[in-house]
């Protein structure tokens, strides 16, 4: 089983130059960068013509809510792996918090199985903590499972994690990377009841960032590096949404800090002045702040203090974010439009193309240290993304794939469009039609 994607950009670690791929079977097998061999044999391999293509390594996205199990209404597995390929994400890393928590080893395992029935990308899941659950989050396995992760703010039923022993006791003896959802628990409550009262029950969506403050933010990130300090301990902050907060982080090579940062699209792409049109469909925890913050974050991003860009994709129902501000749930869904965001933000001048690739495709893989992924290299897994960048198009409910149906971004115009993606060198997506036969593989990691 051979294709050979011709003609192509290929953008990969930092470069930009016309070449070929050759995938044999699930690796790739040869990079040509000028000039294909006039004896190369090509009598059984499919021919992919890809002038003017860009060719890029799958995007591999450490933050999603797939809702799986028991938040099926909301998305699955199976819905949310084809959106994920449809918009060039090849990898996933997905949440406990589901129904039930994915709190024990066994229930874990259960996800990779239930996984590589019908997911179409390739897929980690994290081991999720609680008060309560040492010894089963001390059992995870640092080679075939991403990471713990700790809510260290508000949370559903039990995850929230604020007894200090076991906060000690996990960043001590994990055995592997620690992601961290940071938001202060107790600032939170006590800034909704002062808000609530000002607003007298009728709170606006605008308030959201000042109930989930930049200072609720910063009490938790800044003890969980601290932790991570003290410790020594693999530390990767997730979603991170304000200007204060970057100065716990550290600019330089991802592969060289025990403790990293993530920032999400839409944090990079709103800010609370998009409360106005987009009101609770853009309620996120954190949330959505300032101007100033946004910038904060784009600064921290093109100067290496923040290494990953993911997505947070956490799908909910039109019916259930159409409700009051308490009512309405936090989240919504992103992984389809990620890259095409990026992308459109590199067409504004925001940062290069070969930055949008580094911070989505190689980071990741560096950071969790992941077997042969995040690069066009040989020997690889081909995980790889066909790309126009002179296709106009709109996001529409004809062409959303969540299983929710809606997107902060409709009638978002874009200038890129994901045309072909490869999981494990197989054609999974191609101009819109996803094959149903092809599944992911369980990522790996180097301990």
């Amino acid at each position: 089983m051979k294709t050979l994607i011709k003609n192509a950009t290929i953008i990969n670690e930092g470069l930009v130059f016309k070449g070929s791929v050759l995938i044999d079977g699930e690796l790739i097998g040869k990079i040509f960068p000028h000039v294909i061999p006039p004896n190369l044999d090509l009598k059984s391999a499919s021919i992919i013509e890809a002038e003017g293509l860009y060719l890029i390594p799958g995007v591999i996205d450490d933050q999603v809510h797939f809702r799986e199990p028991g938040l099926t209404h909301k998305g699955d597995i199976f819905s949310e792996s084809r959106a994920a390929v449809a918009g060039g994400v090849t990898s996933y890393m997905e949440m406990p918090n589901t129904n039930p928590q994915t709190t024990t080893q066994e229930l874990l395992e259960q996800k990779y199985s239930r996984a590589s029935e019908v997911s179409a990308a390739n897929y980690s899941f994290y081991m999720g903590a609680t008060n309560d659950n040492l010894d089963e989050v001390l059992k995870t396995n640092p080679e075939t499972v991403c990471g713990i992760k700790i809510f260290m703010g508000a949370s559903t039923g039990n995850m929230l994690v604020d007894n200090e022993e076991t906060l000690s006791g996990i960043f001590r003896n994990a055995p592997t990377l620690v992601a961290t959802h940071c938001e202060d628990e107790p600032t939170i409550k006590a800034n909704a009841e002062r808000i609530n009262q000002k607003y007298g029950g009728q709170i606006p969506i605008s308030a959201h960032s000042q109930i989930r403050s930049a200072e609720a933010c910063y009490l938790s990130s800044s003890k969980a590096v601290n932790l991570a300090a003290k410790y020594g301990t693999r530390l990767h902050v997730l979603h991170l949404s304000t200007e204060k907060e970057m100065g716990l982080f550290a600019e330089g090579k991802v592969q060289d800090k025990k403790i990293t940062a993530e920032v999400c699209v839409h944090h990079l792409w709103f800010d609370d002045r998009a409360y106005i049109s987009k009101g609770t469909l853009i309620k996120w925890n954190p949330a959505i702040k300032t101007v100033n913050d946004r910038l904060a974050l784009w600064e921290a991003l093109l100067s290496d203090k923040i290494d990953v860009v993911a997505t947070d994709h956490a799908p909910h129902t039109l019916e259930e974010k159409h409700n009051s501000y308490f009512q309405a749930p936090s989240g919504g869904p992103l992984v389809q439009h990620s890259l095409v965001a990026m992308l459109e933000l590199s067409r504004r001048g925001f940062l290069s193309v070969e930055k949008v690739i580094e911070k989505m495709c190689h980071a990741p893989a560096k950071l969790f240290r992941i077997d042969r992924r995040g690069f066009v290299r040989e020997g690889y897994f081909a995980d790889l993304t066909l790309v126009d960048p002179n296709q106009n198009w709109a996001v529409s409910p004809e062409n959303i794939l969540y299983k929710c149906g809606w997107s902060p971004f409709d009638k978002e115009g874009f200038s890129h469009k994901v045309v072909k993606t490869f999981v494990n060198g197989e054609l999974v997506f191609d101009n819109g039609v996803i094959n149903g036969n092809i599944r992911g593989k369980r990522l790996h990691f180097y301990a």
